[in-house]
């Protein structure tokens, strides 16, 4: 608890409070200016009372955990993932970096771009979590990569994939899971491979 007391909200009411926005924003009840300006404030809840005011004229209210001072279901692993996310920004990771085996991604307006292409050593199986509003996320694999998006929805969102959906065994497995609002996922191979078999 903090100082007054007050049960802290976990990643999960926060990510549960951006999805209320993110839905209110496509449902024309609130524009994208104040969708920033709650997102931010979103992101920087400690408790429940700093969560309610960018939910407070919207319906539903603060997310059941909150509401009710349960605590909330957490997935296996979910204290693993690792957060990227933007307002109207760009998030960019190319080269050799360190892929988690579990991901949350999330931009309301901003691009997300993620390429694997170069990465020496990443997980057989990663776990990749979307949220948009009106964002882009773009995922990059290496030849042999796989991703599966059949756990994506949208409203009018595009979601599009280059790459098989069934494991293959000779390289990573994206399992990709959430919701494109307004936005896009794209989720393709590298070109590199393309232009290397151009080239011979």
């Amino acid at each position: 608890m903090d100082d007054s007391g007050e049960m802290r909200i976990s990643d999960a009411d926060r990510e549960a409070a951006a999805k209320r926005l993110h839905d209110a924003l496509g449902e024309g009840r609130i524009t994208l200016t104040e969708l920033e300006e709650r997102l931010d404030a979103v992101y920087a809840a400690r408790t429940a009372s700093e969560l309610r005011p960018p939910l407070a004229d919207l319906p539903g209210g603060l997310p059941p955990s909150v509401a009710s001072g349960a605590a909330p279901a957490r997935s296996a692993g979910s204290e693993d993932r690792v957060h990227l996310r933007t307002g109207a920004g760009t998030v960019k990771r190319t080269g050799d970096w360190e892929v988690p085996a579990a991901l949350r991604l999330t931009t309301s307006m901003g691009t997300i771009h993620l390429d694997l292409s170069e990465v020496r050593r990443m997980p057989p199986r990663v776990d990749v979590e979307v949220s948009t509003g009106m964002g882009e996320i773009v995922l990059i694999l290496p030849e042999g990569g796989t991703a599966d998006v059949d756990g994506v929805s949208g409203s009018w969102g595009e979601v599009k994939t280059k790459v098989p959906g069934t494991p293959a065994g000779s390289g990573p497995h994206l399992v990709v899971h959430g919701k494109v609002g307004m936005g896009s996922l794209t989720v393709r191979g590298s070109r590199k491979g393309w232009w290397r078999a151009v080239l011979g």
